[in-house]
C-alpha cells in the first residue's frame, strides 16, 4: 500500500513537471525543453531559455500552471516511429538527442495535454485537474545531462502533494531546514567564511569552528590510537609515477588538481606533480620500509589527511562538499583470516564515533558495489569482484547490518559499504566508507612472509572513522541548529557580570575555569544584564554564570543553562564537578 502511494504521488509530481513545461512554453515559446523528473520531495524540469528565471518570474509561471489545471486538460500516451517521432520534436534538439539514444525496437512514447507534447516514459495522472497542491521552489543553472562540457542549462525546481494540507507542512519543514542549514547558521555564529577571491569549496574556518574541529580530531585520534592504529604523515602531493600504480591517474585524473601538464605525457615524471586526493598510495611505503610477517598483521595506519578533490562547481556547498577538506583517513592490512574482524571492527569504531556525536539514528548502510557494464572504470576482473562482493556481502550479513546494495558506486579498486547521511534539505552524502581493497597491495608489492613461509598479499582496508571532518561539523551544526554539546562547544561557559563591581570576581572565576580546562569566556561590560544574556543566548552557549555583589560576597555563581534554564545559585565546586561531568560522558543535548 506504501509503495502504491508512493508512485501515485511520483505520477502526481512527475505531471506537474510536465504543466510547468506547458507554462514555459506557452510564456516562452522560444525555450527548449531538457528532461524534467519526478524526484523525492517534488519535481524540476530543464530548460536552455534566454529569459533568466528569476522569483518574479516563477510566479508568473505558477500562476499559468495554476490556469492549465483548472483547464483540467486530458492527458494522453500515444507512441510514435523514430521517423514520426523526430519529426514531432524537430524543434527540440534535447528531445531529438534523447530520441536517437533509444535503442531499436523500443517504444517512443510521448504524453499530451492540451497543445503541450512532451516525450515521456510516463507515468501520469489522468488530468491536470488532479494536481491541486503545488509550489515552485527555486531555479539554478544544471548542465546538460550533469556535464560540465554541455551547456548549462536552467532547472526549476518545485514539488508537489496530494493536498494543501500536505504541501503546507511541507514548506514548513523547508523553512524549518533553511533556519537549521549550516551554510547560514555556520556564518552567523562565526564557525566559517568563504571569500570570492580565494575560490569555491575553500572555506576559511574560524576559531570557532577550529575550536570545535581540534576537539574532535583530538578525540578521534585518541581514540584510534587506543584500537591499536599507528599515526602517519604524508606529504600532500607526489609525482604522476605513484597515482600511476595505485590506479588513480588513469582512474580519477579529472578529480585531481595536477601540477604541470597532465595531457603530456612526454614530460618527464618529476616536472608533473598532483596534489593527493586519497592517502593510501603514501601511507602504502609505511608499511613497505620493511619485509612484515603474518606475526606483524593486522597493521593499522591512520592519519588526520587533508586531501584535494576537484569538485564540479555545482556539487559544492557550504561545508558539506569541498575541494580541500581534511578526513578521518586509515588503512588495515590484514590476513583473509583477520578480514571479517576488522572489518567489523572498523565499523564498530564508525558506530561509536556516529553514537557519540548523537548522528547515529539518522544515517542508512549502503553496500557500493561495481558496474560490470562500464568495466573501464574499474582495475581487476568480473570473477574477482565477484568473490571480493560476495566476501562483503556475507561479512555484512553475519553483523547485522541493515544495508542496501547500489551498483556502479563502488571504488576503482574494490566494494565499500559507505554510511549515508542526509543534510538538512534532504540531499543525501556519504559520511563514512569501510572498502575491501584486492587489488593495490599488488600492485604497489605489499606482501608478507606467510606461516609455509611463502609470501602473499594482504588485503587492505581502507576506511575513516568519523569521515570528512568539514562534513561532520557542518551535520552537526544542523543536527543541534548550532547549539553544539557541550563538550564540542567552542566556548562552553560566560561568566556574566551584573555591575562593574564584580568584574575582579567574574575574571578569578573565569581563570580558575581556564585551569581545570574549561573553554570559558568573560562579558564585563556596561551593558544590561538581560542584553548580555541574550547575546549570549543567540551564540548557543551552554552555560552562563552570573555574578552579582551577592554572589561575588556568597563566593558563588548564578547558572543558567541553556537546557534547563535557571539552576540557581551554586558553589563554584558543584558547578565544576558538573560541567566537567557533562563534558567527560560526552552528554547530548
Amino acid at each position: 500500500m506504501e509503495n502504491q502511494e508512493y508512485n501515485e504521488l511520483q505520477a502526481l509530481r512527475h505531471t506537474a513537471s510536465h504543466i510547468l513545461a506547458q507554462a514555459v512554453k506557452r510564456l516562452y515559446p522560444s525555450a527548449k525543453l531538457a528532461i524534467g523528473p519526478a524526484i523525492e520531495n517534488g519535481f524540476y524540469y530543464d530548460f536552455d531559455c534566454e529569459i533568466s528565471f528569476t522569483p518574479e518570474v516563477l510566479k508568473q509561471l505558477e500562476k499559468e500552471m495554476k490556469k492549465i489545471v483548472s483547464e483540467n486538460l486530458k492527458i494522453e500516451r500515444f507512441v510514435l516511429s523514430r521517423e514520426e517521432a523526430l519529426a514531432l520534436m524537430k524543434d527540440e534538439p534535447y528531445k531529438i538527442e534523447l530520441i536517437n539514444e533509444i535503442p531499436e525496437g523500443e517504444e517512443i512514447s510521448f504524453y499530451k495535454q492540451g497543445e503541450f507534447v512532451d516525450l515521456c516514459a510516463g507515468p501520469h495522472v489522468s488530468y491536470t485537474k488532479k494536481v491541486k497542491a503545488f509550489k515552485l521552489l527555486s531555479a539554478t543553472g544544471a548542465y546538460w545531462r550533469g556535464d560540465s562540457k554541455n551547456k548549462m542549462l536552467q532547472r526549476i525546481y518545485g514539488t508537489a502533494f496530494k493536498t494543501q494540507e500536505e504541501l503546507e507542512k511541507y514548506l514548513a519543514d523547508v523553512e524549518e531546514a533553511k533556519k537549521r542549514d549550516h551554510n547560514k547558521i555556520g556564518r552567523q555564529l562565526g564557525y566559517f567564511t568563504t571569500v570570492d577571491i580565494i575560490g569555491q569549496g575553500l572555506p576559511i574556518i574560524l576559531p570557532k569552528g577550529t575550536l570545535v574541529l581540534r576537539t574532535l580530531q583530538r578525540f578521534v585520534e585518541d581514540e584510534e590510537e587506543r584500537r591499536g592504529y599507528l599515526q602517519t604523515k604524508t606529504p600532500y602531493f607526489a609525482k604522476r609515477d605513484l597515482y600511476k600504480i595505485s590506479g588513480h591517474w588513469d582512474h580519477y585524473r579529472e578529480n585531481m588538481f595536477v601540477i604541470g601538464d597532465k595531457s603530456d605525457e612526454d614530460n618527464p615524471a618529476e616536472d608533473v606533480f598532483a596534489l593527493r586526493p586519497m592517502t593510501c598510495p603514501f601511507q602504502f611505503q609505511a608499511y613497505l620500509t620493511e619485509l612484515r610477517s603474518y606475526k606483524d598483521l593486522p597493521l593499522r595506519y591512520n592519519e588526520t589527511s587533508t586531501l584535494f578533490r576537484n569538485e564540479a562547481s555545482g556539487e559544492m556547498h557550504g561545508l558539506i562538499r569541498l575541494r580541500q577538506f581534511t578526513i578521518s583517513e586509515g588503512h588495515i592490512a590484514c590476513t583473509p583470516e583477520q578480514l571479517e574482524g576488522e572489518f567489523a571492527d572498523a565499523l564498530d569504531l564508525a558506530q561509536f564515533m556516529l553514537k557519540t556525536l548523537g548522528l547515529d539514528k539518522d544515517v542508512s548502510y549502503r553496500f557500493s558495489k561495481w558496474d560490470e557494464n562500464n568495466r573501464e572504470k574499474y582495475i581487476g576482473d568480473s570473477a574477482q569482484w565477484e568473490a571480493v562482493q560476495s566476501t562483503m556481502r556475507r561479512i555484512l550479513t553475519d553483523l547485522n547490518i541493515n544495508f542496501y546494495e547500489a551498483d556502479g558506486e563502488a571504488a576503482f579498486y574494490g566494494p565499500k559499504l559507505d554510511i549515508q547521511i542526509k543534510n538538512v534539505h534532504g540531499k543525501e552524502d556519504t559520511l563514512i566508507t569501510i572498502q575491501i581493497d584486492f587489488q593495490l597491495a599488488e600492485r604497489f608489492g605489499m606482501v608478507y612472509v606467510d606461516k609455509d613461509g611463502t609470501r602473499k598479499h594482504p588485503y587492505v582496508i581502507h576506511r575513516t572513522s568519523i569521515g570528512c571532518y568539514e562534513r561532520t561539523l557542518a551535520l552537526l551544526i544542523e543536527k543541534y541548529a548550532g547549539a553544539m554539546p557541550t563538550w564540542l562547544a567552542p566556548e562552553q561557559v560566560r561568566v556574566i557580570t551584573i555591575t562593574d563591581g564584580q568584574k575582579e570576581y567574574a575574571e578569578s572565576v573565569q581563570k580558575r575555569l581556564k585551569d581545570a580546562g574549561i573553554r570559558a569566556g568573560i562579558d564585563v561590560r556596561n551593558e544590561k544584564l538581560g542584553f548580555k544574556i541574550r547575546e549570549a543566548q543567540l551564540e548557543k552557549l551552554p552555560y552562563m554564570l552570573v555574578v552579582g555583589d551577592k554572589e561575588k560576597e556568597n563566593g558563588t555563581l548564578g547558572v543558567r543553562s541553556r537546557k534547563k534554564g535557571d539552576m540557581g545559585e551554586m558553589s563554584f565546586d558543584d558547578f565544576l564537578s558538573m560541567i566537567l561531568r557533562e563534558i567527560a560522558t560526552k552528554e547530548l543535548p
